[in-house]
């Protein structure tokens, strides 16, 4: 004391502080000197100063216990409630050390225990996680952090006191009123401290004192939560007993059981099992303890759980088992006991992938070892059809590969799209698993769907030594795809130099020609790849080559402008006047694209400026045409003559005038155009622009001596047309705006010569058949599978077949089912339309075009129907119907087999018909679940067997086979006849459009039995069926309630959910299921709604009731208005499902899951999902408007609602034209 009174006397600074920021009186605090503390004070030293983390003297005397000196600190005036940076206050540091005294003297002097601080890690939860069935795709996170900021918690002193086990100092703030249920930002209590210490007293005393034991945190985690996290059983014995919820959950949806599985907590799963937690209860995400258990690699818990009951095969969201996430997670003993409780190796996630396909993908040989060992099959397939030694190949493990391999995997087992393990190794590049591949006598040159190979794959990849490999193994150079490229075409394509350099070196053809003459020199121009350019030129690629429609690489250059790749054609000697089929030189297409550095290289190339095509179109029309004043002057500067006329008789001025372009007008005029020239028709430049209403134009021609009174030698003026380039079939389509956006989905193609006019209109209509006065004749089991077409000029007569493409929405994903097109000529009467023409005819109808003919199998995949026809119809429709055979049946009698199911045929003897007529065998399957879902195992049924058309009379019986039900041929009961036996015949002889009306002809109708068939005759076509009903009076009734479902046709159809907040916590869903709707709905556009939500295409049965079910934080309501949540599903119509909701929390994001369901049947156990949708809410909008406004916004939404809304496809005519 006395030295430090001598340096203050010296002049010393009382206030000097360390680095730390503690000065005399801190130091003198802590160590509890009264005597140096009052000295201090006596001096002038700075009560309040703080050291940098802002405790003062009295923080610091009270952490330390100095009661004497926080006596004398208090009573010199220090603020007993100062704060640290950490939010501390003196009674914080005074109840962490459990200085009781202390703590006494402080709350007598004021301090306040209610004060927040800002400092305790209180936990932080690991997460589990659980990876979709893609591997690298987000995972399904259980993540429950209890305190995800712990720097923002906000404890009060009694929180402290629970953290750190004080219980005097707990026990003395609850006496002075400390709140016992105090809830910081985080939800935190000290009860759930408590819990999570495992301080049985502490939790005890809480609980006296009126602790909420269902409190829960921000993460919704309850006491209860916590003590199972950390393993402390006493504690919730305690919790158990005092009522704590046990199935309370976090907003993830974890339990307290699935905490305690994810600590490896025995004795807790135990204690929360005795009383009565769900073993198999779900999370969110649908993850069970188990699945829990599994991820982390406990397998003691694992195996508590199996044995206490836990079922081994649920599934989680995406479903994934318990044993899927062991054999991702490599944990071998987990896997073991799973297998050991009867965990099924086949068990599928949504993506079809089983615990092979899993750890195959992951590469855990050891694994795969197992699983294979126990009986997993190598043959499995996903929903893309891929085997697991697809996923070990795109993986690149070659262990697990070689393994498979050894064990009978096919080695070029194809996937969905054709796709085998080769292909995938050489798309990622794996060189050693490609070799492994090759090694095991894989098929290098095994072709895709679209007709890749393995080299066309790492062509397109640019994995150059991948492709020496597959050379070396004899992959073919020359082998194309369907589109015609070889493996240097692709190469070409992506820009792909160095696998291009091998490819060339080992002996590709640079001049290769593809399916339409495409070259790889094309290709790579017109991908604007300028190294394989001069790579190809410089070994051998030809300027000249020339596709299918004439074209040149120097064509594709000039068009697109790149004038670099253009000079090198030119320098490796490409003729700038090359031309087309149809005479279109590269001059022709740089200028209509207005190009002039492309223009002045063509022609500093000798390129002829005058040169017209096939119909006499010059560069000039086509710069008249699209307006390029400016590459109209150096054409002009270079020679082009104003006066050059087509062979119609058209001049660059006629041109000019048609399309309205008065600058180009004016520039034609200036250079001494002719304004009086003369088409062969008689049109002069004025005619033109008379007729399309172009003012100014008229004007100006008036101006320069345009004759008004000239007449055309046609004497009347049809309406608007529109030229293009060149003369030819032009399209104009008249289609709604709506209808112009589903362009890409509609195509005509006519054929060169189809045409013999100048100019056709072609219209297209999608109608509805409500909207015709006689819809298409459809029976049960049939449908429209698109729109109506209504196609114009109705009634018009091509010179050769046209092909029309039309977008459908059918579901032929089952193999039963076909698609038909009616026509009709005058709306009242349809009939079948029936394509004569094959393949080598629609190679006819497109050569010389530029369009690319689909297969079959494509146009399949993309959902379209294709059309050959040499007329329009007034109407196309196209039908989805029960595969039907048909033939022309005569006199001589004849026979019908089913290709769907052979046992079923149709005899015809001699002169049961008088004449050719045309009859139809048609065989409808019945699934055994169907039956067996609608009326359990009290009948079954053979497939339904039809003779169309129906009601027909034969003058001599015809015989019928049809095969027995299954339960039937299994075990057949009797042969007797009438109502004696269990097998019943049926027969419905309604027709038409009529509902089938089935009635039990047993009686009357002799059946003979052989080969697991029955044969009967008939002299009426009519619909049979064969029942084996016990219950032989209730047959009738079977087959209506069956036939109903069987009945009703399938669609592929999208689920879209929009949405919208009205208030901060309430808004509304409107669920559509779509056919070919339009996906911006007008009437939600209008209304501020937003698209939330979009599921893939879905298999949905017309008439089919669909329920909807939420689940998260989003809870529907129910308004007195709307009806409940269920709507029927109707092909081409407006269904939607209007749902009011609820935000469950609004702390947490306005998100949740929507489900679809189809309703179960009595026999089902559960309901059938079709599609699960995440959903989260917009924000809330406010949209200010006028009282007119929203008065005329609701009949404009109504109108646009209700307009019919279509699905055109794109509409293509060749650029020729007659």
């Amino acid at each position: 004391l006395e030295k430090a009174l001598d340096h203050i006397k010296n002049g010393i600074d009382i206030n000097t502080a360390n680095q730390n920021g503690l000065n005399g009186l801190h130091l003198a605090s802590k160590e509890g000197h009264v005597k140096m503390v009052l000295e201090l004070l006596h001096q002038g030293i700075v009560l309040e100063t703080t050291t940098k983390k802002g405790n003062t003297a009295l923080h610091i005397a009270a952490l330390a216990g100095q009661e004497q000196v926080v006596t004398e600190l208090v009573n010199y005036g220090a603020n007993v409630n100062a704060q640290s940076q950490k939010g501390f206050t003196p009674l914080y540091m005074a109840a962490q050390e459990n200085h009781l005294e202390v703590v006494k003297f402080l709350l007598d002097n004021g301090a306040n225990q209610t004060i927040p601080t800002e400092l305790m890690d209180f936990c932080n939860d690991k997460s589990i996680g659980v990876t979709t069935p893609e591997f690298t795709r987000k995972s399904v996170l259980v993540t429950n952090s209890v305190s995800h900021d712990p720097l923002q918690t906000g404890f009060t002193p009694l929180h402290i006191a629970a953290h750190y086990e004080n219980l005097n100092v707990a026990q003395l703030l609850l006496n002075r009123g400390a709140d016992v249920n105090f809830m910081p930002k985080n939800g935190i209590t000290p009860l759930h401290i408590a819990s999570r210490r495992g301080n049985v007293i502490m939790v005890r005393l809480l609980l006296d004192r009126g602790a909420k034991i269902d409190a829960k945190t921000k993460d919704e985690l309850t006491s209860l939560h916590c003590a199972a996290r950390n393993g402390h059983v006493r504690i919730i014995e305690i919790l158990l007993d005092q009522g704590a919820p046990i199935q309370a959950k976090t907003k993830n949806g974890l339990s307290p059981i699935h905490m305690a599985a994810q600590g490896d907590h025995l004795d807790c799963i135990r204690q929360l099992l005795q009383y009565n937690a769900e073993i198999d209860d779900i999370t969110l995400d649908h993850l069970t303890p188990l699945h829990v258990a599994a991820h982390c690699g406990h397998h003691r818990m694992t195996k508590v759980l199996l044995d206490k009951g836990a079922k081994p095969n649920t599934r989680a969201l995406n479903g994934f088992t318990p044993l899927h996430i062991a054999c991702k997670k490599n944990h071998m003993r987990v896997m073991d006991l799973l297998l050991k409780h009867s965990a099924s190796l086949e068990a599928v996630t949504e993506s079809g992938l089983t615990p092979l396909h899993v750890s195959s993908f992951m590469g855990h040989l050891n694994i795969v070892k197992i699983l294979m060992q126990k009986g997993a099959s190598p043959h499995a397939s996903n929903v893309k059809v891929e085997t697991p030694l697809h996923m070990a190949s795109r993986a690149g493990h070659c262990e697990v590969a070689e393994f498979l391999l050894q064990n009978a995997a096919p080695v070029d087992a194809k996937a969905k799209d054709d796709q085998t393990p080769l292909h995938c190794a050489a798309r990622m590049g794996h060189n050693e698993m490609v070799k492994l591949l090759l090694e095991h006598k894989a098929n290098p040159n095994s072709t895709t769907t679209a007709g890749h190979t393995s080299l066309h794959i790492a062509s397109r990849e640019g994995h150059t030594q991948t492709a020496s490999i597959l050379l070396d193994m004899n992959a073919q150079l020359t082998k194309m795809t369907k589109k015609g490229f070889t493996p240097l075409h692709v190469a070409a394509k992506y820009g792909k130099v160095d696998v291009a350099v091998l490819l060339l070196e080992r002996g590709a053809n640079p001049n290769a020609a593809g399916k339409v003459g495409l070259t790889p020199l094309h290709v790579a121009v017109h991908h604007n790849n300028f190294d394989v350019v001069n790579l190809l030129l410089s070994k051998g690629g030809s300027p000249h080559s020339a596709a299918r429609n004439g074209y040149t690489p120097l064509h594709i250059a000039s068009k697109q402008n790149q004038v670099e790749v253009a000079s090198s054609l030119l320098q490796h000697g490409a003729s700038a006047n090359t031309e087309s089929l149809q005479g279109v030189t590269p001059l022709h297409l740089a200028s209509q694209e207005g190009q002039p550095d492309m223009v002045l290289l063509l022609i500093s190339k000798q390129a002829n400026v005058n040169l017209g095509n096939k119909s006499g179109l010059t560069p000039l029309h086509l710069v008249a045409q699209e307006g390029h004043v400016g590459i109209a002057e150096i054409l002009v500067k270079h020679g082009a003559s104003v006066y050059a006329a087509t062979r119609m008789g058209y001049t660059p001025l006629h041109v000019a005038c048609h399309y309205g372009n008065i600058k180009m007008v004016k520039f034609l005029l200036q250079q001494q155009a002719n304004v009086n020239c003369k088409t062969r028709m008689g049109y002069t430049p004025l005619h033109q622009a008379a007729q399309q209403g172009h003012t100014d134009i008229v004007t100006l021609l008036l101006k320069h001596g345009a004759q008004p009174n000239e007449i055309t030698s046609v004497r009347t003026t049809t309406e608007k047309h529109r030229m293009s380039f060149p003369e030819t079939v032009d399209e104009i389509l008249d289609v709604s705006e709506d209808e112009g956006k589903y362009s890409s989905l509609f195509n005509v193609m006519l054929g060169l010569r189809v045409v013999s006019i100048m100019f056709i209109r072609i219209t297209r209509h999608m109608r509805t058949p409500q909207k015709l006065a006689t819809p298409p004749p459809l029976v049960e089991g049939e449908g429209l599978a698109s729109r109506i077409i209504s196609l114009g000029p109705a009634g018009m007569q091509f010179l050769g077949p046209v092909i029309v493409e039309i977008p459908h929405f059918a579901a032929l994903g089952r193999g039963d089912r076909e698609l038909v097109v009616l026509r009709s000529e005058n709306g009242s009467v349809w009939k079948e339309h029936r394509n004569r023409y094959g393949d080598e005819v629609l190679e006819t109808i497109l050569n010389g075009m530029d369009e690319d003919l689909e297969s079959q199998e494509e146009l399949g995949k993309k959902r379209i129907r294709r059309i050959i026809s040499t007329d329009f119809p007034l109407y196309f429709a196209v039908v989805s119907r029960i595969q039907q055979e048909n033939d022309l049946i005569g006199p001589e009698g004849g026979s019908l087999t089913s290709k769907l199911v052979p046992m079923v045929q149709a005899n015809f003897p001699e002169t049961a018909v008088t004449k050719r007529v045309r009859l139809g065998l048609q065989a409808q399957p019945v699934p055994d679940e169907l039956v067996a879902k609608l009326l359990g195992n009290q009948a079954t049924f053979s497939p339904v067997v039809t003779v169309e058309p129906r009601r027909r009379k034969f003058h001599r019986p015809i015989g019928l086979r049809m095969p027995l039900p299954p339960s039937w041929r299994e075990s057949p009961r009797d042969t007797g006849e009438g109502d004696t036996t269990s097998l019943r015949l049926l027969c419905s002889v309604i027709g038409g459009t009529a509902p089938a009306q089935w009635e039990d002809i047993t009686g009357t109708t002799k059946l003979i039995y052989a080969n697991d068939c029955a044969s009967f005759t008939t002299n009426v076509s009519a619909r049979f069926w064969l029942a084996d009903c016990p219950r032989t009076a209730e047959a009738v009734s079977f087959a209506n309630l069956l036939y109903r479902e069987l009945s009703a046709v399938p669609y592929m159809a999208k689920f879209v959910v929009f949405a919208k907040m009205n208030e901060a916590r309430e808004g509304r869903l409107r669920c559509y299921c779509m056919t070919d709707d339009k996906m911006d709905k007008t009437l939600e556009q209008h209304e501020n709604f937003t698209e939330v939500a979009r599921s893939r295409d879905i298999e949905v049965m017309e008439g089919m009731p669909l329920y909807l079910e939420c689940s998260g934080n989003l809870v529907p309501i129910r308004k007195a208005a709307q009806q409940p949540r269920c709507f029927s599903f109707q092909a081409f119509k407006d269904n939607r499902l209007p749902v009011s909701v609820k935000v469950r929390d609004s702390s947490k994001d306005p998100s949740g899951f929507l489900s679809f369901l189809r309703k179960s049947t009595k026999y089902e156990d559960s309901q059938h999902v079709l599609c699960n949708l995440n959903v989260t809410m917009p924000p809330c909008i406010k949209i200010i408007g006028s009282d007119e406004r929203r008065r005329t916004l609701t009949p404009l939404a109504l109108r646009e609602r209700y307009s019919p809304p279509v699905v055109p496809r794109h509409l293509t005519i060749p650029r020729w034209a007659f």
